[in-house]
């Protein structure tokens, strides 16, 4: 804005200044001619004044003539010059005539005689100076010339007057060339200054800050533009502070809504992903944003859903299960293209639903039947066929009787295992479950099951070591954590063969304590991972009833891990073992001694 108050007061005195000059050169040359036309004028009328009276006294006597141009030159204060029609000077104010040469050659002369002008501006020799002459003719009576009467004042006194006159103007106009200085300055300063605040307060706008505000000033044009200004401010700040509230709501709602939430541009690009993703992917999907979606996307289930919208700018709805980590996940992913008003497609809009725990209801309701009567059959079968066995005679043998009563005894056993492990698994699925919490050793829970086991471990020579390092001690509920040991334990004993190794090691990290099991036992294969946390699931089926297991101890494992509000990783090969890592927080979180999950 200053560049802008240079250029409008620089163009407004530039302008004043040029027209001060012209008009003071104007005035100047016009007062000039008119002094100049005064003094001729003047001179004209003395000079036919005078040349009237000698033409009434004569020209005959020279003393007489020279004594009255004497008198002549000091009463009109010039240089009078008398001369004859031939040219010889009879009277001369400046000199004696004598010595004069003849005039009838001088320009002054020349011109009377040719009927031009009569003044002359020239220099003369005989005063050292520039004088101004004007010359009449004087006639007698027939008309006839029988002289000339001329006058001469000093030039310098027409410069002294035009120097006197450019002073005056000069003076005159730069006195005026101040004031419009002055009040040049003052009205661009009242014009610039609102539209200087009126800019800034626009700059600001610009810049986001709607509570700035302008002087309305006067009812001018200038006044009426700081008020629409200000009202421009003014509801500005109303639709931004409007917008960020419905901003706010929106970023709250699809943060915070269960399901999960992508959007793609037309390009590809992951441009918005919302927080439920974290959970669903179990991966910081941040790094997703501003990617390709088949970079981001490892599951080509998602992959193929985006590209058919893309393809066909249809909705699509389907069910899809994804392996997350350690479990399958269920979701119900819905996707719809974004339609603009120009009919083209601004977008994908992706939204996941999990389903996991429906369909793992609808999955339990499926198979509990089967999978409860699958387990039963085979020892209620046994319990049976050996019992009609006893009852048709073979109770006679008591070699075979005692042989039948032993299976009959481990098949009850078996059965009442699985009842117990159903029993257990339904009580901790329960929302009302609840831990024993209180300040637990983990290290001495471990020292305890190792003593406990041991002698299982050694029957198949196994070589079982234990571990501790830090402080092990949590808040947790013992029991429970003992029987996860117990579980992990008895499961690296069961599936390791004999000779190998079974290692347990609990130890502090911050504020966090890690218990792993390691075995080098037969191992889980990559695809069956996911899926050995499902109740009645099993690696290695024929193996498993053989060795007692009923297939839920992994189950109530997880459940007991996530009611501690810890966290169990699974490492394995086929073959060369596997590895269980638990993490628990040492101290209990706000909340967890109301409810355990």
């Amino acid at each position: 804005m200053g560049k802008f108050r240079f250029r409008l007061v620089f163009s407004l005195l530039a302008v004043t200044l040029i027209v001060l000059a012209g008009l003071g050169l104007i005035i100047g040359q016009l007062f000039k001619e008119f002094y100049f036309e005064s003094i001729t004028d003047r001179l004209k009328k003395e000079a036919e004044l005078a040349g009237f009276s000698l033409l009434e006294l004569g020209l005959d006597n020279e003393e007489h003539t020279q004594a009255l141009a004497v008198k002549i030159s000091e009463k009109l204060d010039t240089r009078v010059t008398i001369i004859l029609a031939d040219g010889t000077v009879v009277g001369e104010s400046a000199t004696d005539p004598r010595e004069m040469d003849n005039h009838i050659d001088r320009p002054e002369i020349r011109s009377v005689i040719e009927g031009n002008p009569q003044y002359e501006i020239r220099y003369s020799d005989t005063v050292n100076n520039e004088l101004l002459y004007y010359a009449v003719p004087i006639q007698g009576d027939g008309e006839e010339t029988i002289g000339f009467f001329r006058l001469g004042i000093p030039f310098e006194e027409l410069n002294e007057m035009n120097r006197k006159i450019w002073g005056i103007l000069i003076f005159s106009f730069s006195l005026a060339f101040i004031v419009i200085v002055s009040v040049t300055f003052r009205i661009a300063n009242e014009m610039i200054r609102p539209i200087e605040a009126a800019t800034k307060v626009a700059n600001s706008l610009a810049e986001g800050n709607y509570k700035a505000r302008t002087m309305e000033g006067s009812q001018n044009e200038v006044g009426q533009l700081n008020r629409s200004i200000n009202v421009l401010a003014y509801n500005l700040d109303q639709i931004t502070r409007r917008h960020k509230i419905q901003q706010g709501r929106m970023e709250t709602l699809i943060e915070n809504m269960g399901s999960g939430l992508i959007f793609i541009n037309p390009r590809g690009d992951i441009s918005l992903i919302n927080r439920s993703c974290k959970d669903i992917f179990q991966e910081n999907t941040d790094l997703w944003l501003n990617c390709l979606y088949h970079d981001a996307f490892v599951h080509k289930e998602i992959i193929k859903i985006v590209q058919d919208i893309f393809m066909t700018e249809k909705r699509q709805r389907r069910q899809i299960k994804l392996p997350i980590h350690l479990e399958v996940r269920h979701f119900d992913v819905y996707g719809a293209p974004i339609i603009g008003e120009d009919e083209k497609l601004r977008g994908i809009a992706l939204v996941f639903h999990d389903i996991t725990e429906l369909k793992k209801l609808e999955q339990v309701r499926k198979d509990f039947v089967a999978n409860v009567s699958h387990e039963l059959k085979t020892p209620v079968t046994s319990i049976k066929g050996f019992t009609e066995t006893l009852l048709d005679g073979a109770m006679g043998d008591p070699q075979l009787t005692e042989k039948f009563l032993t299976i009959i005894l481990k098949e009850s056993e078996r059965l009442q295992n699985l009842i117990h492990d159903l029993l257990e698994l339904s009580r901790i699925e329960q929302q009302y479950f609840k831990l024993n919490w209180q300040k637990t050793n983990v290290s001495d829970i471990v020292e305890d099951v190792h003593v406990l086991l041991r002698p299982k471990a050694n029957e198949k020579d196994l070589h079982f070591k234990v571990e501790c390092v830090g402080d092990t001690v949590i808040d947790g509920d013992p029991v429970r954590i003992k029987q996860i040991v117990i579980n992990l334990v008895n499961n690296s004993i069961t599936y390791t063969p004999a000779g190998g190794e079974v290692f347990v090691e609990v130890l502090e990290q911050d504020e966090e304590v890690v218990l792993k099991v390691k075995d080098s036992g037969i191992g889980i294969s990559e695809s069956e991972l996911p899926r050995i946390f499902e109740r009645f699931y099993r690696i290695d089926r024929a193996r498993s009833r053989n060795s007692g297991g009923t297939g839920l101890g992994l189950a109530i494992v997880k459940h007991l891990v996530e009611a501690h509000h810890g966290k169990i990783d699974v490492e394995s090969k086929v073959g060369k073992g596997t590895l269980f890592m638990i993490t628990l927080n040492k101290d209990m979180k706000e909340g967890d001694d109301l409810f355990s999950r």
